[in-house]
């Protein structure tokens, strides 16, 4: 047993700008402080009914199966992929990095049949080769990332729903690192399930996992042969928690969810375009920055995601050691390179409360300083 207590936890505060968690509103960790509610309290489940109001708003969709999961991103991404398919079902996966893997992975997990079609990393999937590798057959599901976390590529989804029709197919989207810092339209590009996170561009915590189904969506859902194989992200039973019959299912993280109705009421209150608009100038800002200290970008100019650049280390420069260094000195955090990315690439993020030029300069004056 110990002698003397651990003191109160005093994290050192850091300028987060890496690939997630982001800089916080200050609002949101206001929110989270206050008063404790019973899960089933008549108070809470109102705060409840406007977290999804407001979430629909944030996906574009009118869907009424439109909630946060708890549980961080890949939680959601979970939640969707095992509720939708089923032992046996075909899916088709684009891989162009890691969070298209991990997608795969799931899928088989569940028992699916998963084609993947794998693209460079650092760039978009082609639509055709998605095409080319259906081969004519039906499939249940196409899976695509739209922001792609580890290395800064915008999938762009226009033409998916036309490609996912020929499939036979539902469209499933992860929109982890892109909800609320880039275009998201769930509704008007015809995707049928999607999932983020509060970390990103949300600017909330760690936590919680915004998903949405459409109605093709619950009509597969409701008509699935076996059980879900996963109890606690089981649709049909937490649906009902947060649906009219306020069924018990898990004691809901409450103060979690007063962070995320702030960071909705946030994003909300900006408005999505001039929030959109926001990040892609302080992005742009700091592409410039970027390019006049000789430093190279990973993908092509169309193709970036605002949010999340992925920078080339430089030829003898040693990855780790400027990372450890921003962080040292300026209290500054970006991430690193992952997959054929691993050493060679930094990843900088600008999301929510952090999309600044303010921040871009800092990120930028950090660098200059550690490269001397």
């Amino acid at each position: 047993m110990l002698s003397i207590p651990y003191p109160t936890v005093h994290p050192p505060t850091r300028v987060l700008m890496g690939p997630g968690p982001s800089v916080m509103e200050p609002s949101v960790l206001d929110a989270m402080g206050r008063p404790t509610l019973g899960h089933l309290d008549p108070a809470f489940l109102e705060i409840m009914d406007e977290v999804r109001v407001m979430l629909r708003a944030v996906f574009r969709t009118d869907n009424d199966l439109t909630m946060p999961m708890s549980g961080t991103g890949s939680a959601g991404m979970e939640t969707v992929l095992v509720n939708l398919i089923e032992p046996g079902d075909r899916v088709l996966v684009g891989i162009c990095g890691v969070f298209g893997q991990r997608m795969a992975e799931v899928a088989s997990r569940a028992g699916a049949e998963v084609v993947k079609v794998e693209g460079e990393w650092g760039r978009a999937l082609d639509p055709d080769a998605l095409r080319k590798a259906g081969g004519g057959g039906l499939f249940k599901a196409l899976c695509l990332v739209h922001g792609e976390t580890s290395t800064g590529v915008l999938q762009p989804m226009e033409e998916m729903r036309g490609i996912a029709d020929e499939l036979g197919a539902l469209l499933i989207m992860d929109c982890v690192t892109s909800l609320a810092g880039v275009r998201v339209e769930i509704d008007s590009w015809g995707v049928d399930a999607a999932y983020s996170g509060t970390q990103k561009c949300l600017s909330c915590p760690p936590g919680l996992a915004p998903i949405t189904l459409s109605s093709r969506a619950q009509d597969v859902l409701s008509r699935r042969k076996a059980k879900v194989a996963s109890w606690y992200l089981d649709l049909t039973l937490i649906g009902s928690y947060w649906g009219e019959e306020r069924a018990y299912h898990h004691t809901a993280p409450i103060n979690a969810i007063y962070g995320l109705h702030e960071a909705l009421r946030v994003v909300l209150e900006e408005g999505l375009e001039q929030r959109w608009a926001r990040h892609a100038a302080s992005s742009q800002h700091l592409y410039e920055g970027l390019g006049a200290q000789g430093l190279a970008l990973r993908v092509p100019t169309e193709e970036r995601l605002a949010p999340l650049t992925a920078v080339a280390v430089p030829d003898g420069v040693a990855d780790a050691r400027v990372r450890a260094a921003l962080l040292k000195d300026h209290d500054l955090e970006i991430g690193g390179g992952l997959g054929p990315m691993k050493d060679n690439t930094w990843r900088i993020g600008l999301m929510g409360a952090g999309a600044t030029k303010t921040h871009a300069e800092l990120c930028l004056s950090g660098l200059r300083s550690v490269l001397g």
